[in-house]
């Protein structure tokens, strides 16, 4: 595992074997570098933390024992994402995998818990089953067919890992299962940019969901059918009928960007999904991207997130919630909480004790 480990992390750096010998000036040669990543050898202490500094990362990233390997990790990028931005995506995922793993451990939780449908893995003849699906869903999760006002805390509440971190631009975000050491079962993970919009980032999350629950075998479009269950889950039918009427022949500009604002998804998704309900045809479809819409699949129509408040809204809360956890119970220090949630010291004391005493002492 160390072996992979040092792989990925000389990849992330854009190291050949050779260039990361020289980088570490000699010390060791790029077959000896083969042989740690072929788990042949281990290098000495001295050496280890020489090739942590290099690659910049930790110890703990290279020695851990909490995440063995991120399986099935599928993209959703556009062509051109290079090798290195690939390997820097996957090491900084598993990196924060593994902290946030072993906060579960020590407070005795089940990381592998993740609520599943009870249909199990969904077989689709047609892409457009995408649609009972999400229903399918809606209805065993209980959540009827309102907006849903967070999609971050609802997949976190099904035991779904999920990260909003920096990706790079043509990345959206990826899906994997953490494979874990001792036989422990696999961890479910989202991960979404969060550089994108937040009605970007709701409509992968989603996305990334239908692909946990569409069989592999189903003869489909996985990404299409993981399309229509996107559209379907954060924006159902009966509700949009209901809101905007069975069939319009023409929509105007403030009634969208009212109605995405209730289902928090992207002006364009929703047309595109008026027209997937049979609201509109594909003559009004069409008409809306060439006059008011236009320009609406690039650049968002007052988006949701103002200036500068760009992935601050529905960011995952539970690994921060498990740190104060464990630290309230004494079962870590308040420097390992500033470690694991990589923030300074004096906030997460803060964070402990509240502002009542420094308002206090202002007060005098």
């Amino acid at each position: 595992m160390f072996g992979d480990r040092l792989k990925l992390a000389r990849k992330k750096a854009g190291f050949s074997l050779r260039g990361l010998a020289d980088a570490l000036g000699g010390e060791v040669t790029a077959q000896a570098i083969g042989k740690y990543e072929r788990g042949e050898m281990m290098p000495s202490s001295g050496v280890l933390m020489h090739i942590a500094k290099i690659l910049g990362v930790s110890l703990e990233f290279l020695l851990s024992e909490q995440v063995e390997e991120l399986e099935a990790v599928e993209f959703r990028k556009l062509s051109g994402t290079s090798a290195k931005d690939r390997a820097r995506v996957e090491a900084e995922v598993m990196n924060r995998l593994q902290l946030y793993i072993a906060v579960e451990e020590i407070l005795n939780l089940d990381s592998g818990a993740w609520k599943a449908p009870r249909f199990g893995d969904r077989f689709l003849g047609r892409e457009d089953e995408g649609e009972i699906l999400a229903k399918d869903l809606r209805r065993e999760w209980a959540l009827g067919i309102d907006p849903i006002p967070n999609m971050t805390a609802l997949l976190e509440d099904r035991g779904i890992k999920v990260l909003v971190i920096p990706l790079p631009n043509r990345v959206s975000g990826l899906t994997c299962l953490v494979r874990r050491s001792k036989n422990k079962k696999r961890v479910p993970v989202i991960v979404v940019n969060e550089h994108v919009t937040l009605e970007r980032r709701r409509l992968t999350l989603a996305h990334e969901l239908a692909h946990r629950l569409i069989d592999d075998s189903s003869p489909v479009d996985h990404e299409k059918a993981s399309n229509v269950f996107a559209g379907a889950f954060l924006a159902p039918r009966d509700h949009l009928v209901r809101e905007i009427g069975k069939h319009r022949r023409a929509l105007g500009y403030h009634e969208l960007v009212q109605l995405k604002r209730m289902y928090r998804i992207s002006a364009a998704a929703l047309l595109v999904r008026l027209k997937t309900v049979g609201v509109i045809d594909d003559s009004t479809l069409a008409y809306a991207f060439q006059t008011f819409a236009k320009g609406w699949r690039t650049m968002e129509p007052e988006p949701l997130e103002k200036p500068g408040e760009e992935g601050k809204h529905e960011i995952p809360r539970r690994f921060e919630r498990l740190c104060y956890w464990a630290l309230a119970e004494k079962l870590i220090t308040p420097g390992k909480a500033a470690e694991l949630l990589q923030r300074p010291l004096a906030e997460i004391e803060r964070g402990m004790k509240g502002p009542a005493e420094g308002d206090a002492n202002s007060s005098e």
